[in-house]
């Protein structure tokens, strides 16, 4: 396990060149498009996102499209982030899940507004690079493991939220096992064509909620047992 455990004071640097197109992309794919939750788009307005991708993509980081990030994955559009982010419903005292860390962008958003963070990452090289960039951006209470995303955390469950950014072709049952009552699974599922659910665990049952398409990577299935735990 790749704990994040110092935190830096200067995320949001008065000479960061590339704060005046963060702010654009902000207010023009994000605050334009129906996300209003003031703290995730604090969020989006003050993580560096070209930290996040390769140095040669640095200047199309904050364009309204995904961008790859090695091993056949991609760093999500920044909307879509945004979006499965306001749809979690993240309280400051939540405990959250990600599963698929990627380039960490999303663990990034994750960290600003839930009290400790749990991130799986299949891809070690992923899972490293992505510990790497928070633990210089100054992240605390983020934990990353390499493992099998479909097994979820279970040692830490249960969860406020709970975020894929893969796509299964079915939800997975024991991601919604591993939800706490009134937590919230954000979740794309199909093959070719995909949605985003909304899963909420209430006392009554299980409400689902099919929202917008999108196009994620599959998820992958894996058995091979990490030595992180």
């Amino acid at each position: 396990m790749l704990n994040i455990s110092q935190q830096n004071p200067s995320l949001n640097r008065p000479d960061d060149p590339f704060k005046a197109p963060r702010l654009q992309m902000m207010n023009q794919q994000i605050r334009s498009r129906n996300i209003v939750d003031p703290r995730v788009l604090n969020a989006i307005a003050t993580i560096p996102r070209h930290q996040f991708v390769k140095p040669c993509l640095a200047d199309l980081a904050y364009c309204d499209r995904p961008l790859p990030i090695g091993y056949g994955q991609t760093i999500s559009q920044p909307y879509i982030v945004a979006y499965m982010t306001q749809a979690a419903r993240i309280t400051p005292e939540a405990i959250a899940l990600e599963i698929g860390t990627g380039c960490g962008y999303q663990t990034a958003l994750l960290g600003n507004l839930a009290k400790t963070v749990y991130s799986v990452e299949r891809i070690p090289e992923l899972a490293k690079q992505a510990h790497k960039t928070l633990h210089h951006l100054g992240y605390r209470h983020i934990h990353i493991k390499i493992g099998d995303g479909y097994q979820g955390w279970p040692s830490h469950a249960p969860y406020d939220a709970i975020i894929v950014t893969a796509a299964p072709k079915q939800i997975p049952k024991t991601l919604i096992e591993q939800l706490a009552m009134n937590g919230r699974l954000v979740i794309p599922v199909g093959d070719w064509r995909q949605t985003i659910w909304v899963i909420t665990k209430t006392p009554t049952g299980i409400v689902k909620e099919n929202t917008i398409p999108v196009q994620f990577v599959p998820m992958i299935e894996t058995f091979r047992r990490s030595s992180h735990s």
